[in-house]
């Protein structure tokens, strides 16, 4: 195993400032750090010396002699990332640089219950383990994403609605039967925000991800750290009421954005329609498929369906009238929307801007950017791994 206990505080702080850099010189090391290019030069030498650094390769020339490039050693051993969706499972082994080594992707209903769902997950690991020639004792750490609230000290589930059997079901002990690694469990749209700021190498200290999919939850960064708020619940923004004459939530509360405007609320307005007799297209769909999904309105609506275009624009309208409210509180410089809505198009993404730029204050709005999120389905994986990586560096030696 690693040897994290015989490093110097600086030593540490150089090898977490490359995992987040992505392949870094250590003159950059150095700026980023504030030593001295000796200091910087000397730490990386005794890192490579150990075996925990690597070089990767020349960067370009600024002029002058073309700089080595460092990333951590993948000889420490592999990262183990699962990204547990409501209806899907994403399982991947990594290198230390987040580099995959092997990936696999299913549906998944995490309603069949920890006991279901994790048994799955671990044949799965150990598979891609066996692709990669890799053994269970060369895993470093282990990072898992769940769409629920997830008290992060524990590690565990508390009260989830979309998973009631999952409350308080400790994973961390169900692994260790298999694993010697730690884990390290989170929301799963906070794993999408720490993809997101890796990607961005931290360059961006204050930004929201939404992920719209089976539900709605939102990732916070502040001041370059994901925001978990005192119990591991910040971000929980799809039980905020948008119409308190709505549906009822599966939370028990009337009118819940997530209720009104996620994937199965899209998929219903679009059977309600059939049902009034306003869209031929979405009728044909329930005709040949005996059911209608998120997609088959997103392609009505790109299929110039009028009755699919009103429902992609209410949902967009009402997740912007929810996300105005948050902007206005955390006046963010961007927000970056996942999940299962990125297929939809373009057309969903103008809805959520025109009602953010419409409700929320001028000077929030400023320069605030809204996109899909850069990373896309990969978010989740990438954010695993990410805090699989970092919670171990930052807890083998506090800096």
């Amino acid at each position: 195993m690693t040897r994290w206990d015989e490093l110097s505080d600086a030593e540490m702080e150089l090898l977490r400032a490359t995992f987040w850099s992505a392949g870094v010189s250590r003159h950059l090391l150095a700026g980023r750090l504030g030593y001295s290019r000796s200091k910087a030069n000397a730490l990386a030498s005794g890192l490579l010396e150990q075996g925990l650094l690597e070089e990767a390769g020349l960067q370009d020339s600024s002029g002058g002699r073309r700089p080595e490039t460092l990333k951590l050693n993948g000889a420490l051993g592999v990262v183990l990332g699962a990204d547990l969706g409501a209806t899907s499972l994403d399982v991947a082994v990594m290198r230390p640089d987040l580099t995959v080594l092997a990936h696999h992707a299913e549906p998944a209903d995490v309603r069949a219950g920890p006991g279901v769902v994790l048994a799955r997950m671990r044949t799965l690991l150990g598979r891609l383990l066996q692709e990669c020639g890799a053994t269970p004792q060369q895993v470093i750490a282990i990072g898992m994403g769940l769409p629920g609230p997830v008290d992060f000290a524990s590690g565990q589930l508390v009260n989830p609605p979309l998973m009631p059997e999952w409350d308080s079901f400790s994973i961390r002990d169900f692994l260790a039967e298999d694993y010697a690694a730690p884990v390290f469990v989170d929301n799963d749209v906070n794993l999408m925000a720490l993809g997101e700021l890796w990607r961005l190498q931290r360059a961006l200290p204050n930004f929201l991800v939404i992920k719209v999919g089976t539900g709605i939850g939102c990732g916070i960064v502040c001041h370059g750290e994901v925001y978990r708020g005192a119990n591991g619940s910040a971000g929980d923004v799809g039980h905020i009421c948008v119409d308190r004459s709505g549906p009822r939530c599966h939370c028990g509360n009337l009118g819940c954005v997530e209720a009104m405007a996620a994937g199965p609320a899209i998929a219903r307005m679009g059977l309600e329609a059939v049902q009034a007799g306003q869209s031929e297209q979405l009728a044909q769909c329930l005709a040949q498929h005996g059911a209608i999904t998120t997609m088959d309105v997103a392609q009505a609506s790109h299929n110039g369906d009028a009755a699919a275009n009103a429902i992609l624009q209410r949902s967009g309208n009402l997740i912007g009238q929810m996300l105005a409210s948050v902007v206005n509180f955390f006046n963010p410089s961007h927000v970056f929307i996942g999940g299962g809505v990125t297929g939809i198009g373009p057309q969903f993404l103008a809805s959520v801007r025109q009602s953010v730029y419409q409700r929320s204050l001028a000077l929030s709005t400023r320069h605030l950017e809204i996109q899909y999120a850069p990373l896309g389905t990969r978010g989740g994986l990438v954010g695993a791994g990410v805090l699989a990586m970092q919670e171990t560096l930052r807890r083998a030696r506090p800096a």
